[in-house]
């Protein structure tokens, strides 16, 4: 049986550095001619660009709110086979799930029976570490923490202070980085920069972490592919058309892509360039992404193509971004911009309107379908809101104002849906 090196990297809290090491770690791996493979937990669309861009493949979400422990076993087994090493990233604290530890980061790691590598924030520690340390080793038994890196080092001195704890502890310590403006993540909303990490970035990572002691400890079977990824979706025969770029359209799920693949052949356009829609088109799918950013490089014609093709009942799946585009205006501090105008609301990303919506969603719909999903915006909903056609839920059960509404066969919401590999949703198309 293949062996290969499979683990999760994990911390205590968030913004301990867990994607920075990710970044590095993925990039100098690939750059030694391996196949990485990269996971992340959560419904997180972020992260799993920088992990594209680091490992040339794409990312896969693993998920268990919105999808089911056999459907994230199997996500990963399949995507395990063609790969030299797997690695997952967790999301929040290892712990932090939606409800207690359901859906952490640490469950994912029971789940696939993977080591756990600690990233561990040392700025304004020393000794103190220790029962911290010894808490996540000894709080649940079945998850192996594999070792430790530190982030954040002051100094050779600090780290050799830190070095003394995890010897006492009898836990593997594969180095650490000092802190470094110029490879840490500061934003987690505009402004990301998707570029590759630098060569000199990259020699300083491996000059301070024990790169191949760590994978030497990590070395798992490869779960056997038992070929139950996508089993349950038919083929259709549809032809299908993708809004996707660089920015304005760029939060597709990996999963969604190869469903798709399985229902029939992807045709993909960017709507800041000129596009027909064919005749044949069975479906047209807006994912999210920041088309507030994007107003003036919208072509007029793809958009009179769209609002024609929605209009004459075509079927269009529209989340966040996507409904933002197929509203009638956008609006920023910079003036305002009128959009497909399939539905006849105004979405405001004006400063005085901006907050936070973010967390699961459960969907239930008068036919009986149930969906789940995950919302993530700053943009409201400005004058007249949609009625929902949907009551939507979090992940308490609390009711929330977050509207699923349809117009013909045009359906959009706030919400990116996870389709949950057809159980539900290829039912309803």
């Amino acid at each position: 049986m293949k062996r290969i090196p499979q683990f999760l990297l994990a911390a205590p809290t968030s913004g301990s550095g867990k994607t920075t090491v990710c970044r590095l770690l993925m990039s100098a791996l690939t750059k030694r001619g391996l196949h990485v493979q990269p996971f992340k937990c959560g419904p997180d669309y972020i992260d799993t660009k920088f992990h594209a861009v680091a490992c040339g493949r794409p990312s896969l979400n693993l998920d268990t709110f919105m999808a089911s422990t056999c459907c994230v076993e199997a996500i990963y087994t399949h995507y395990a086979q063609r790969a030299d090493v797997c690695i997952v990233e967790g999301m929040m604290g290892m712990y932090d799930g939606y409800d207690r530890d359901k859906g952490s980061s640490a469950e994912i790691a029971s789940i696939l029976d993977i080591p756990v590598i600690l990233v561990v924030d040392a700025k304004s520690a020393a000794y103190s570490i220790a029962p911290l340390l010894k808490g996540f080793m000894e709080f649940r038994p079945n998850i192996k923490i594999a070792g430790v890196i530190f982030n954040k080092v002051n100094s050779a001195q600090h780290y050799n202070m830190l070095c003394q704890v995890t010897e006492e502890l009898e836990l593997p310590c594969f180095g650490y980085l000092q802190k470094c403006k110029d490879i840490e993540l500061s934003s987690r909303y505009l402004g990301l920069n998707f570029t590759k990490i630098k060569e000199k970035d990259m020699s300083y990572f491996l000059e301070y972490v024990q790169v191949d002691q760590l994978l030497e400890s990590v070395m798992r079977d490869v779960p056997k592919d038992n070929d139950s990824y996508l089993a349950n979706i038919p083929p259709r025969g549809w032809n299908i058309c993708v809004a996707k770029n660089e920015e304005s359209f760029s939060f597709l799920y990996q999963e969604h892509v190869d469903m798709m693949e399985k229902w029939g052949h992807i045709t993909y356009f960017n709507p800041e360039e000129d596009f027909t829609i064919p005749r044949n088109t069975d479906l047209l799918y807006l994912p999210g992404g920041y088309p507030e950013k994007h107003l003036d490089d919208f072509s007029e014609y793809t958009m009179h193509e769209i609002y024609q093709y929605g209009e004459h009942g075509g079927r269009i799946w529209a989340e966040c971004g996507g409904m933002m585009y197929l509203c009638k205006e956008i609006r920023t501090h910079e003036g305002s911009r009128r959009m497909v105008g399939l539905f006849n609301h105004v979405i405001s990303a004006e400063d005085e309107h901006r907050k936070l919506s973010l967390g699961y969603r459960k969907l239930q719909l008068p036919n009986g379908l149930k969906l789940r999903g995950h919302e993530f915006h700053y943009t409201q909903f400005v004058g007249q809101r949609p009625q929902t056609i949907a009551e939507v839920r979090n992940a308490r059960n609390e009711i929330v104002d977050s509207p699923f509404f349809k117009y013909k066969n045009v359906t959009a919401s706030y919400t990116h849906l996870y389709w949950n590999y057809g159980k539900n949703i290829h039912k309803d198309w």
